[in-house]
C-alpha cells in the first residue's frame, strides 16, 4: 500500500514532500477523516464524506472538492491491488501552503490533500474487555470538527496507556462526553445512553450506525447526558468508534463496571455492528 494520492497525483509515499510553511504544519489549520474498507468496500462512505464537508465549511478551507477525494480513496484501492482485504484509509485535508500569519492566505491559495491505506488491525477486546480513565476535557469548544489539533487527545489518550489503560474519557462539568478516538454508551436497565451532539463531542459515524441499530432492532435508546456520578452505576459501558469499532469497557479508573466482564447487550451489539460490516463486504 505504498501508492499514496497527494495534491492531485499518485506517488510512492516516499516522494510526498510537505512544504514547512503548510499551515497544517505550522498551525494544525486542517481536517481530517478515517474511513474502513471492509473486504474492499467502504463502510459509510457517504456519511465519512460529509462530515468531512462539514469540518471544511466550518473552517472555511476552499478548494477541495469531497467527491474528489472519495473518487482519489476508491483510486487508491485499485492502485494498491486492495481486493477482498480490509483496509483503513486516512484522508488530511489542510488551508495550504502561505507565509505564516494568522489570517488566512488569498482564497485562490490551495489547499494540500493527502491520502493513504493503512492495514486495519481489528482493536476491539470482545472476549475482555478494555479499560479507561477519566481525564478532564481540556479540549476547544468545536469539538464537532475532526480537526487535525489533537495535542488535548493525545495527552489523555498517553495518560491512559501509562496507566496501563486502552482510553481516557473526556469530563467537562460532571459530564462524561466521550473517548479521545471513540464514542461512549452506557446501558441502564436494558436502555443504551450516549450524550448528545453538541459542539463538545465528534459527530462520530460508528455512533450514529449504533442508534441505526437500535431503531432497526428495536433496542431502547436514549441521547442524554452520561453524568460521572452515575458511571459507575451502569451495567454495561462501551466504546464505539471507525476503527475500535465497539468495545466493551470493563473497569474506569480501576473500578469494575458492573461484574467486570463483557456484558450481554454490549455482546450483542458488537454481533450487530459486525454483520452491517459483513454486508458491505459481500
Amino acid at each position: 500500500m505504498n501508492t499514496v494520492y497527494f495534491n492531485g497525483s499518485y506517488i510512492p509515499k516516499e516522494e510526498v514532500r510537505i512544504s514547512p510553511d503548510d499551515r497544517g504544519f505550522l498551525f494544525a489549520d486542517g481536517i481530517y477523516e478515517v474511513l474502513i474498507a471492509y473486504g474492499g468496500q467502504w463502510f459509510r462512505r457517504s456519511a465519512h464524506l460529509a462530515r468531512m464537508a462539514n469540518g471544511l465549511r466550518a473552517l472555511r478551507i476552499n478548494g477541495a472538492d469531497p467527491a474528489a477525494v472519495g473518487a482519489a480513496v476508491d483510486e487508491l484501492l485499485v492502485r494498491n491491488g486492495i481486493g477482498a482485504e480490509t483496509v483503513c484509509a486516512y484522508i488530511q485535508i489542510t488551508r495550504g501552503v502561505a507565509p505564516r500569519k494568522h489570517s488566512f492566505p488569498a482564497s485562490d491559495t490551495p489547499p494540500t490533500v493527502y491520502a493513504q491505506l493503512m492495514p486495519f488491525v481489528r482493536k476491539a477486546k470482545v472476549d475482555t474487555g478494555v479499560a479507561v480513565i477519566t481525564v478532564p476535557d481540556n479540549r476547544w469548544a468545536r469539538c464537532d470538527v475532526k480537526s487535525v489539533a489533537l495535542l488535548p487527545n493525545c495527552l489523555a489518550n498517553q495518560r491512559a496507556q501509562e496507566a496501563g489503560a486502552y482510553e481516557a474519557l473526556f469530563v467537562r462539568d460532571g459530564v462524561v462526553l466521550e473517548a479521545t478516538a471513540s464514542s461512549l454508551f452506557a446501558v441502564y436497565d436494558g436502555v443504551a445512553r450516549t450524550a448528545p451532539n453538541t459542539n463538545y463531542t465528534l459527530p462520530s459515524i460508528t455512533r450514529d450506525v449504533v442508534l441505526a441499530i437500535c431503531m432497526q432492532e428495536g433496542i431502547p435508546f436514549a441521547e442524554r447526558p452520561i453524568f460521572l456520578h452515575e458511571l459507575f452505576d451502569a451495567d454495561e459501558l462501551f466504546l464505539a468508534g471507525t476503527t475500535t469499532e465497539i468495545s466493551p469497557i470493563v473497569q474506569v479508573d480501576g473500578r469494575p463496571i458492573g461484574d467486570g466482564r463483557p456484558g450481554p447487550f454490549t455482546k450483542r451489539m458488537v454481533e450487530l455492528f459486525r454483520a452491517e460490516t459483513e454486508e458491505v463486504a459481500t
